[in-house]
């Protein structure tokens, strides 16, 4: 008699929980990510997050942390930069000059209203860029 009892205690919890009423909203989905329409000030902080996870590297790029340069590459990249320097030194004075590197071939010119024509052609590519440089002032 005492598991009747016990059965039915528990069929009238039950029934009281059956009863009584719930509130619920409804659930709604928002993305996160601004690509799937989510919020776009959240696009920055993702990309940041998968740019810190990312460990692949480029292969054929240059990393100027990464690598040490020799000794040979230091001295002729120090020598490179004297001698352009020393180019546009001497251009400063009405003349043109012309360099050649590995990689580019420099032409500068003067075009006498104080200002420089620097001409740098990529060897790779063969693409020209020109920089004009304006308001030079000639020291007597």
């Amino acid at each position: 008699m005492k598991k009747r009892s016990h059965i039915g205690k528990n069929i009238a919890l039950l029934c009281a929980l059956a009863a009584s009423t719930t509130h619920a909203s409804p659930l709604v989905y928002t993305p996160v990510n601004p690509a799937f329409g989510g919020n776009p000030l959240n696009g920055s902080y993702l990309l940041s997050n998968a740019q810190a996870q990312n460990d692949t590297k480029d292969p054929s790029a240059r990393s100027s942390t990464g690598q040490r340069q020799s000794a040979i590459e230091r001295f002729m990249s120090s020598l490179e930069s004297r001698l352009l320097g020393e180019l546009l030194s001497d251009v400063g004075g009405g003349g043109e000059g012309h360099m050649e590197t590995t990689d580019f071939i420099i032409d500068i010119a003067d075009d006498g209203a104080g200002g420089l024509l620097i001409s740098v052609t990529d060897r790779a590519t063969g693409s020209v860029s020109v920089v004009e440089v304006s308001g030079l002032v000639s020291n007597p």
